[in-house]
């Protein structure tokens, strides 16, 4: 049978109900409805297959071999149901929860604060991927990407999670107190880029500089920021990674786009797992200086 020409489910639930409870009174307690609508329903679901379910000639009804047969059938289905969503629900609950960022970002914002979660939610198991590629959120894989941009990626859910410009930094070893004007004045000088990312090719091409007349080193982004402090290249990064520096004079900020992006939460659409939001929470209160609740 076409399982479209099934009848309704409610009607095959409501004699399961029956058969498993055997009456008609604690059929309707298990489904929280009343006794003479599992009545009603199994009247239904005998009109619909043309059949006689329960044999009503005696003082309690009893099932008839068409209603015994339904009733292995329906016993045997709804239990191997049940224990499919048992099984992935629990695959689900144990899976990992799998987080994707940038290095910058896992290294200055995230993994500093990872061991407040962990302390928080023990039960918990995380899978930090610190990757500047694009990866998609999806059910059963990736549950959340921390992406910096305007927020714009078609088909998910994102959620501000920071507000920062992107600043070309330099340290004083570097460029000493030379006063530069004009981004052509940095094409002498080495340049520093985060692997997987085109943020300083993106800059100074915007800004109409050509090449850099030296060549530039791609490093993983907590590598590269180490780098420019050691005066080793021009980075451009975002602000929020090079405040602290700045205040302390390891590095110079030579020029600077206004905050109109950020880094931001992406998520697939759809309902979320616990786990995920639990940690979405915990990320929304960090920004905002508050505790989880």
């Amino acid at each position: 049978m076409n399982w479209m020409q099934l009848p309704p489910l409610s009607a095959l639930r409501a004699f399961a109900a029956y058969v498993d409870t055997g009456s008609v009174q604690r059929a309707g307690e298990a489904l929280n409805v009343s006794h003479p609508a599992i009545s009603q329903q199994i009247r239904k679901l005998e009109d619909h297959l043309g059949l006689t379910l329960l044999d009503r000639s005696g003082r309690s009804a009893t099932l008839t071999p068409e209603g015994r047969r339904l009733s292995e059938a329906l016993t045997d289905g709804f239990g191997r149901i049940a224990e499919r969503v048992s099984e992935l629900t629990g695959a689900e609950a144990a899976r990992p929860l799998h987080i994707s960022t940038t290095p910058a970002f896992a290294a200055n914002w995230l993994m500093p604060r990872v061991p407040e979660f962990r302390a928080r939610h023990p039960e918990i198991d995380l899978m930090i991927d610190p990757n500047p590629a694009l990866n998609d959120p999806v059910p059963g894989g990736l549950d959340l990407a921390i992406r910096y941009g305007a927020g714009t990626w078609d088909g998910f859910e994102t959620e501000l999670l920071e507000r920062s410009g992107m600043a070309v930094v330099g340290a004083p070893s570097l460029i000493g107190d030379a006063v530069i004007d004009e981004p052509e004045q940095l094409r002498s000088f080495p340049w520093l880029q985060e692997l997987g990312t085109t943020e300083a090719t993106v800059w100074l091409t915007r800004h109409g500089v050509e090449a850099p007349d030296r060549g530039g080193m791609y490093l993983p982004g907590n590598l590269a920021l180490d780098a420019a402090r050691n005066g080793q290249g021009i980075l451009v990064t975002a602000r929020l990674w090079v405040q602290e520096d700045v205040r302390a004079g390891r590095l110079r900020v030579l020029f600077e786009d206004s905050a109109e992006n950020g880094y931001f939460i992406v998520t697939a659409p759809g309902v979320s797992r616990p786990a995920l939001r639990d940690f979405r929470r915990w990320l929304r209160r960090q920004a905002t200086g508050g505790d989880e609740t």
